[in-house]
């Protein structure tokens, strides 16, 4: 399902890509908190495809997609994107974002991402342009005045002026996904780390059994 089925005329539209191997309960607060504090009219929710960044391989994109349309259901505004697995090749989130604008010219974009992401933005393929092409939006722990000079502080990313820079106010968490691979490779429930119906799906096809 589409951003054009689910709201006839979109105005804020967040981006939310990640590895999603697998999604967790964090990235589903992140979402929902997005939603709430950035007033979204959609979500979408992008499954990275050929990762250049990720120096292991992985989980099958089929698996990914799924659990990840498992994970968001419940949130009205998402929508699980597969267009970076479609596309083959390494996956850029500069193309993303222009094949987005391009869909949705009159519409305001806006990147979702972590701290740590934050932190590395400048060395993403062609980042001037990512920041030209959507706001910028981080997951911090603490409130703060002033969107880029808080953000300049805390994660210390040089952003150009005039670049709009937001906070996305959420607890403090140490919940990754490596974690969750490792407690399942020691076969260890992971039940309050990611929601019921991704768990089931993990255990129905054996995932992440291995290290």
């Amino acid at each position: 399902m589409g951003v054009s089925e689910k709201t006839a005329s979109p105005q804020r539209i967040g981006v939310l890509g990640g590895a999603f191997d697998p999604p967790h309960v964090v990235h589903v607060a992140l979402a929902e908190a997005a939603c709430a504090q950035l007033q979204l009219d959609a979500l979408q929710v992008i499954p990275t495809g050929d990762a250049w960044h990720k120096t292991r391989t992985l989980m099958a994109a089929e698996h990914r997609v799924a659990m990840t349309r498992l994970a968001f259901a419940n949130i009205p505004q998402a929508v699980v994107d597969t267009r970076e697995i479609a596309r083959g090749g390494p996956t850029y989130t500069v193309d993303t974002l222009r094949e987005l604008k391009a869909e949705y010219p009159d519409a305001q974009l806006y990147l979702i991402m972590g701290a740590d992401q934050a932190r590395l933005l400048p060395t993403w393929r062609e980042w001037e342009e990512v920041v030209r092409l959507a706001i910028i939006c981080v997951a911090a722990r603490a409130p703060a005045a002033g969107a880029n000079s808080a953000i300049h502080t805390e994660f210390g990313t040089d952003f150009p002026p005039g670049v709009e820079v937001h906070r996305i106010d959420m607890p403090v968490s140490d919940l990754s996904a490596t974690r969750i691979r490792t407690q399942l490779a020691a076969h260890q429930s992971v039940s309050p780390l990611v929601f019921e119906p991704v768990a089931r799906y993990i255990a129905f096809h054996h995932l992440y059994l291995t290290p």
